[in-house]
């Protein structure tokens, strides 16, 4: 089986319009569209699969540059998904905030005079 990455989609085009765009070069196992989480909205590229390496190949090779709803499309295989670290600039910490431990502020000098605890 292979999976194939499939860029340069036209906002229009939905899971059932890119399964028949690969359905003429072989037996495609699944065909998705991949979309915003928030708008719903197409993001442009997807991914297919299909059973067969050969016919996944040609498909590769004559659907790459071809034009699809009035895009050129981009097809090639997709590659395996890497592991990120967390905070996506390789940074271990979690997120992509300061390195120093100093907190946040507050509103003003709590050590001014005038400053009156509450307890």
């Amino acid at each position: 089986m292979k999976n194939i990455f499939v860029s340069n989609l036209s906002f229009r085009i939905n899971d059932e319009d890119l399964k028949q765009a690969f359905a003429d070069y072989g037996a495609v196992t699944s065909a998705k569209v991949i979309k915003d989480n928030f708008s719903g909205r197409s993001r442009g590229f997807g991914f297919v699969e299909m059973t067969n390496d050969e016919e996944a190949a040609k498909a590769i090779e004559e659907l790459n540059n071809a034009e699809f709803d009035g895009k050129v499309m981009t097809v090639s295989e997709a590659r395996p998904k890497t592991d990120r670290k967390p905070g996506g600039f390789g940074d271990s910490r979690g997120g992509g905030g300061r390195s120093d431990s100093r907190g946040g502020g507050g509103y003003g000098d709590k050590s001014r005079e005038g400053f009156k605890k509450r307890y």
